[in-house]
């Protein structure tokens, strides 16, 4: 039986089968796993062939896990060099920002942007908390919308208190796997609970199983949505690390240098000191936004070189 993994807690996972029916299921002691490299086999938005053990505790088996379609990454909160799939089977991303209390910064958000990129999952922003913004926020929104609506990326402001651009949000989740990630105090469970109020109902009725003695805030968890599509909550995930990512691949992650990489001089340029750089020109041409090359660089700067 097909079924789709809506949370994990590293040996147990709850999933829902076509009939939409939960299960609590385990993975076969038999089950090979190719190419594993992560420290969880299976992660929320997995597709999975079930077998049922117990109809009547509601226990199956995952006998296999289906082909991806992308998934992302974070590095492991216990092994440095492994990294931890955070979902998987992904249409979007969502980042719930803020411009006042707390500030998010840019080099956050663009570190959210290349992860998303990098894992071939469309990525968009939500600023929230707009009624709190004065004159010098408003401004800098409009002024970070532009930026990032330039390069591709939607841009929306909204406020959870005030009920302000909840609709759009709810259109563009519409039918669509959406990850949802955030700073802790940016307002995402407030702006989670007005687009989905059953939530918290939907918490409460499939959290009696088996993660006993485990720390489940820091695992991703899957909702169906009442108006189509499922949101992917990731509590307790400060930051997407960028893991597996060598510093001549960052600018590909870049929508508005990867279109001009062919024009530079060096194959191997990584824009900072080279002579005959397409993208330092086109920053300086103004066609390619300077924060956005600080931005670059700082990545680029904390990225550990790989030895071979």
């Amino acid at each position: 039986m097909r079924a789709v993994v809506y949370k994990s807690t590293g040996s147990w996972y709850i999933v829902k089968d076509g009939t939409g029916r939960f299960h609590n299921a385990r993975m076969k002691g038999v089950l090979k796993i190719d190419d594993i490299t992560s420290t969880n086999p299976v992660a929320v938005g997995d597709e999975v062939e079930v077998e049922i053990e117990s109809e009547n505790e509601g226990t199956a088996t995952i006998s296999e896990i289906k082909r991806r379609n992308n998934y992302i990454n974070r590095q492991s909160p216990r092994h440095k060099h492994q990294h931890h799939i955070v979902a998987a089977n992904l249409d979007q991303s969502m980042l719930v920002a803020t411009l006042k209390e707390p500030r998010t910064s840019q080099g956050f958000i663009d570190r959210f942007l290349v992860a998303s990129e990098m894992y071939h999952v469309k990525p968009f922003i939500v600023f929230n908390k707009s009624d709190l913004y004065k004159r010098k926020e408003l401004d800098k929104y409009e002024q970070w919308k532009g930026m990032y609506e330039a390069v591709g990326y939607k841009v929306l402001l909204v406020s959870a208190t005030e009920n302000e651009g909840i609709e759009d949000i709810k259109e563009l989740l519409k039918d669509k796997t959406t990850l949802i990630s955030g700073h802790s105090g940016v307002g995402k469970s407030s702006l989670m609970n007005v687009i989905f109020p059953e939530m918290n109902l939907k918490t409460g009725e499939i959290s009696g199983w088996s993660g006993k003695g485990q720390h489940t805030t820091t695992f991703a968890e899957m909702y169906d949505l009442p108006f189509g599509g499922r949101i992917i909550d990731t509590p307790g995930m400060r930051e997407f690390g960028l893991v597996d990512i060598d510093k001549q691949e960052l600018s590909h992650y870049f929508p508005e240098m990867r279109d001009r990489l062919n024009n530079c001089q060096f194959n191997n340029c990584l824009h900072v000191n080279e002579p005959g750089c397409a993208i330092k020109e086109a920053v300086v041409n103004g066609e390619i936004s300077e924060d956005r090359f600080v931005s670059y660089v700082g990545i680029l700067d904390s990225i550990e070189q790989k030895s071979y």
